[in-house]
């Protein structure tokens, strides 16, 4: 339990996750957000699609909906997750839905009909009409970004992103490798990975000596997109620059930052995203597209094109820099972010 946490025993909790798994590549970083809500907690039961590898603290219990025995079709997972959400209901007398509407728009009137309070995290630029309905059986939204589509709404609340400072912080034995350039995300169109690798071609038309480090694995339907990248790669002649990486687990990352100068994210705006926190962090210049990033660490970090992104890239290569402040980091740490989720639903009377 985090220092000066009052512990509350009357608080007992649902959430609701896609996977627990401490090796999961995109999502192993969530079992340190159960850790710290459970330390605040009397009770957390966790109901995940997927459950892998997890040490759940004493007053943790997870339950699965099957995925790691096999794919099975959305109505067996949806009517497996609507009998969990009844079975367990004397378990808990909140909910927190983790990035997923669809587990609210299954089980919200449920939820209502039981008087419980439902909360849902999801910070992302798109939406439709099913956020809009699955938003209006929560009690609460959270999201990290004002450029979120759940930022319009009046329940929305913004919260700090959530980096577990523990584990994500500097370590003189790791050596940082000069004129190193690191991206560290799922392979997707979303992901915008073209720009950086347009922004490296200008960087060698200019003789300004770079490596980089391109951390991630596409899923199925992104795999044309992942080969287009490499020959784009190709093409601008970086083949003897550029390193990509398979996928690695979260708690595999922070080393990553720290060998690494320069940490670019190329996401859209309303996906203020938690690598940003994790690279400065780990001392690592962040240079991104996310407006909410426009000052990281002290320095202007938005860029606006390949262009933008090669020009300050090269300031920070060339040793013209600044020094980092970590401000930011501590206001968006795990444990402030937790303190602030349990005081909210606290208020919400649970």
């Amino acid at each position: 339990m985090g220092a000066g946490v009052a512990r509350n025993t009357y608080m007992k909790l649902l959430i609701v996750t896609q996977v627990v798994d401490t090796e999961d590549p995109v999502l192993g970083f969530f079992t340190r957000w159960i850790d710290e809500l459970a330390a605040r907690l009397d009770q957390v039961t966790v109901i995940c699609l997927k459950k892998g590898a997890y040490r759940a603290p004493h007053n943790v219990r997870v339950y699965s909906l099957g995925k790691e025995r096999g794919r099975a079709g959305g109505l067996t997972y949806g009517l497996r997750f609507l009998r969990l959400a009844w079975r367990l209901r004397h378990d808990y007398g909140a909910v927190f839905v983790h990035m997923n509407q669809e587990y609210v728009l299954i089980a919200g009137w449920l939820w209502k009909i039981l008087g419980k309070r439902v909360y849902m995290w999801r910070n992302h630029y798109a939406g439709s009409w099913l956020t809009d309905v699955a938003a209006a059986f929560c009690d609460k939204v959270f999201c990290t970004s004002k450029h979120s589509y759940t930022a319009k709404y009046k329940k929305t609340q913004l919260m700090p992103v959530g980096v577990d400072t523990t584990r994500f912080c500097p370590d003189e034995r790791v050596v940082r490798k000069p004129h190193s350039i690191l991206f560290l995300a799922r392979i997707a169109p979303s992901k915008r990975v073209e720009m950086l690798i347009d922004a490296l071609g200008l960087l060698k038309e200019e003789n300004v000596p770079f490596t980089a480090t391109i951390v991630g694995s596409p899923l199925p339907q992104d795999a044309g997109y992942y080969q287009s990248l490499k020959e784009r790669m190709t093409k601008l002649g970086l083949d003897d620059r550029v390193t990509f990486v398979p996928a690695v687990p979260n708690h595999a990352t922070p080393d990553l930052y720290r060998a690494h100068e320069i940490f670019v994210n190329t996401s859209p705006s309303g996906m203020f995203d938690k690598t940003l926190m994790e690279a400065l962090a780990c001392s690592c210049y962040v240079l991104t597209t996310i407006l909410d990033g426009k000052s990281i660490g002290g320095l202007n970090s938005y860029v606006a094109s390949a262009e933008d992104l090669a020009a300050k890239a090269r300031i920070i290569l060339s040793g013209h820099r600044q020094p980092l402040s970590y401000q930011a980091v501590t206001e968006n740490s795990l444990e402030t972010l937790c303190g602030r989720l349990v005081g909210v639903m606290l208020e919400g009377g649970v």
